[in-house]
């Protein structure tokens, strides 16, 4: 068997292969779901109502749902542009109105991201209009969510054709290691957004106001003071206007971080739980997360560069893909667009180690937060935060298992009582 069927073979079995277990998954997620919808577990049954744990148990089953056809519409459409041609079809047309060269593959590139978002958006409005409108989280009006996709499209022409250019011009002059040159541009750039976001980005989609609560305000510097962390301010950003989802997060690094809490949350949340989930987010600092994720990221991303640099110079990498490589252009778009589909379905199986550490660095921010505010504040704060959130309380083990980057509630609140005592 030669190179390209073995590919292509290797292909079609690896995506026969996440498909089946992403059903089978949710299978057991709908299941488990629905089995425990009549009743609140015990551990909770003095703070959660009946028809709070309903309400999860609905919403995540309406999730489940949703997640099936998408699993059947990314196989689909992964086929069409692989396998069916539609890659090469795409790259054909173009050439027909362009000569060959960078800004071909430039617009070949920005042409394949529209098709793909035109093709997700029934989805994504339906997720958004439909099933976040029926369980009373959807607060997007029409007006903004055009508003959001005109900033979003105009934000990511600024900011991504010099980049797709660039990378795509690396790949043509680089030489043999122009993946190392384009992975330190990557880096840079990554970084220079994370930078930039909090006063350039983030502005343009939500309103920042100081923290107004005295109360609250000394109660949270008086917690970083303790855990000798500094930021540049503390936030309220107006999520409400989007939906009734709450949070708390840091931003930026450096001089430029920031403390930005949704006003959902402190609607939610009293000031000594909202103390005890910063206490958690600082936690994730304290031990370093964020540094180790980015560096997992930029490792890996290194790995892939590598391993794309060495599979666009091989002839089976393209026909075993279903794409005809030119003799007369360039590639290199293809061989980009061709290694970002195919990757993800080769690398599925890895996701429960990735949940598994994440859910691990959840446990320590816990911990930490344990460590820092009592005990009671985190734990009440954590399941107002799954009620409001609508976050089911009894999950299948073995879904949490592959996609659970924070775990079960009543996982943690166990943890938890173990750390205090």
């Amino acid at each position: 068997m030669n190179a390209t069927l073995t590919l292509t073979y290797f292909l079609v079995g690896a995506l026969l292969t996440n498909v089946l277990l992403k059903l089978w998954l949710n299978a057991r997620q709908v299941r488990h779901v629905a089995r425990h919808r009549g009743d609140v577990p015990t551990a909770f049954a003095s703070q959660i109502s009946l028809a709070d744990h309903q309400k999860a148990a609905d919403y995540t089953l309406a999730k489940a749902r949703v997640s099936q056809i998408d699993t059947g519409v990314d196989a689909a459409v992964l086929i069409a542009w692989t396998l069916m041609g539609g890659l090469s079809a795409l790259n054909n047309v173009i050439l027909d109105f362009m000569a060959p060269g960078l800004w071909q593959q430039v617009v070949l590139v920005l042409s394949f991201t529209l098709v793909g978002g035109l093709i997700d958006l029934p989805l994504s409005l339906y997720q958004t209009f439909v099933l976040e409108q029926k369980f009373g989280f959807n607060k997007m009006t029409w007006k903004l969510w055009l508003s959001d996709a005109s900033k979003g499209m105009a934000l990511g022409l600024i900011l991504g054709v010099p980049l797709i250019a660039l990378v795509l011009w690396l790949m043509q002059a680089g030489g043999a290691y122009w993946w190392l040159w384009t992975w330190c541009i990557l880096v840079f750039w990554q970084l220079f957004l994370m930078a930039i976001a909090p006063n350039v980005i983030m502005p343009l989609f939500n309103k920042f106001t100081p923290l107004e609560d005295e109360s609250l305000k000394e109660r949270v510097s008086g917690l970083m003071q303790r855990a000798g962390f500094t930021a540049k301010g503390f936030f309220v950003m107006d999520g409400s206007k989007r939906s009734a989802h709450s949070n708390a997060f840091f931003t930026g690094f450096g001089a430029s971080k920031r403390v930005v809490f949704f006003d959902t949350l402190l609607k939610q949340l009293t000031p000594s739980e909202m103390e005890a989930v910063l206490a958690h987010e600082l936690g994730h600092f304290k031990h370093r997360h964020i540094f180790k994720m980015m560096a997992t990221s930029f490792v890996s991303s290194l790995l892939g560069l590598a391993l794309l640099g060495l599979a666009s110079q091989q002839i089976w990498f393209y026909t075993g893909l279903g794409v005809t490589p030119s003799l007369t252009s360039g590639n290199e778009a293809v061989a980009l667009l061709l290694f970002m589909l195919v990757v993800p379905v080769f690398t599925f199986l890895l996701a429960p180690i990735s949940s598994w550490r994440s859910r691990v660095q959840e446990y320590e921010a816990d911990a930490y937060a344990v460590s820092q505010t009592p005990a009671e504040d985190m734990s009440t704060a954590l399941l107002k935060l799954y009620q409001d959130n609508a976050s089911t309380l009894t999950p299948d083990p073995l879904y949490v298992k592959f996609y659970y980057s924070h775990p079960p509630a009543s996982l943690r609140l166990a943890r938890m009582q173990h750390a205090q005592a």
